[in-house]
């Protein structure tokens, strides 16, 4: 093991069976005559990597990918097949919804139990102990059966004691999904004041926000197998290329007195595109075709990111833009001079309908999508042209 290492995994391979038709008992073997029959899957195969010390890495990947499978065997819930894994320090993790809690005893004496799991005495514990509960917010069910806690509450206290017994080396997987918004901003407060304190970090997720906010480093596993290991923006831009994310089918409504025939993405000079830089011109060209004649519409766009936030909406009315009168086809442009959106996939929803909106001739929700690429390492939601100014005096 690399002495500056957290965590070394050596070519580590993980086997399953998959059962197809399984025997139930030795009875049920004996009156078949035949043996469950089964094939082999692997789950990992040869996964080689070192972590240094205070480092967070991400591990992404489709579902499926070996993402979870890999987490546990370094957590040492799994055995590989082959190959070993190495880790120094005490280690929390936090693997998926309710692991390490009883059922049948009260959140209370599971704070204890899993504390003493995660290698703390009962002296320790109860030093921690009003602090696990505080952060959990959980406290006037302390003491009711965990059985009866809803997914949230579960993820609330398991995550509480696993950071409050100071490990240097914590596995996270997606099960932090599970929390409300407000206990998911805490517990990221949380994990980067671990990251402060120089303490190890691995996350499953497939929340590529966090990844690119957090992760020194990311892994990218396709089919068990390593595809990508490097930093961050070259790993997620892998990771939308291999999935990007495909058009639904589209909702539509309205009545079709006025119909948008066709929606393009173009470039400042009106070359049809789909990837664009930020900052850079980018227009959506929409094909209009009136089955009557009209002088009284309007059109309106709006840009989702991947997360389905609405990033920006507007329309021919609020932007107080005079629409011609329209009697056959029409072709609409609307250009963004400066595209203001940070890295990432996004979405389009077109409508034409009457100006006071009472009518709707035509809406398409998420009828295409877009992608938008930056050099630059920035997080959030906007991308904005910025720059530093020091004077030493």
């Amino acid at each position: 093991m690399d002495a500056s290492a957290a965590v070394s995994v050596e070519d580590v391979s993980k086997r399953f069976r998959l059962y197809h038709e399984r025997n139930q008992s030795v009875k049920a073997a004996l009156l078949r005559r035949r043996r469950a029959t089964y094939e082999e899957f692997w789950a990992l195969r040869n996964v080689t990597f070192d972590l240094e010390e205070s480092k967070t890495l991400g591990l992404i990947g489709a579902n499926g990918s070996g993402k979870s499978t890999l987490l546990k065997v370094i957590a040492g819930i799994l055995t590989p097949t082959d190959g070993w894994v190495e880790r120094r320090g005490r280690l929390a993790a936090l693997l998926e919804l309710g692991s390490g809690f009883h059922g049948d005893l009260t959140g209370r004496e599971n704070v204890y139990m899993n504390a003493s799991i995660l290698g703390l005495t009962h002296r320790q514990t109860e030093g921690y102990f009003d602090d696990i509960v505080e952060f959990s917010g959980i406290e006037q069910f302390i003491d009711t059966q965990v059985k009866f806690y809803s997914s949230g509450m579960y993820v609330r206290l398991a995550f509480a004691v696993a950071v409050h017994v100071e490990p240097d080396l914590l596995l996270v997987d997606e099960v932090l999904a599970v929390g409300d918004e407000p206990f998911q901003r805490k517990c990221m407060d949380r994990i980067k004041q671990f990251q402060r304190d120089g303490r190890t970090i691995i996350f499953v997720t497939h929340g590529l926000d966090v990844v690119r906010q957090l992760c020194d480093r990311v892994i990218m596993l396709e089919k068990g197998e390593v595809l990508v290991d490097g930093g961050p923006l070259d790993a997620l831009r892998t990771f939308r290329d291999r999935y990007a994310v495909e058009t639904p089918d589209i909702d539509e409504r309205g009545n079709r007195r006025i119909e948008v025939a066709k929606v393009t993405f173009v470039d400042g000079d009106g070359r049809p595109r789909d990837r664009f830089e930020s900052g850079e011109t980018m227009g959506v060209e929409l094909q209009v075709i009136a089955h009557e004649p009209t002088d009284d519409w309007a059109v309106g766009v709006a840009i989702y990111n991947h997360l389905d936030l609405l990033v920006y909406g507007t329309n021919t009315v609020l932007a107080d833009v005079e629409v011609p009168p329209i009697r056959n086809r029409c072709t609409v442009r609307f250009m963004c001079r400066d595209t203001p959106m940070v890295e990432g996939q996004y979405s389009i929803t077109v409508a034409v309908h009457n100006r006071t909106e009472t009518e709707h001739y035509h809406w398409l929700e998420r009828t295409a999508s877009f992608r938008v690429f930056n050099p630059q390492n920035e997080v959030g939601v906007l991308h904005i042209a910025t720059s530093f100014d020091f004077q030493p005096e």
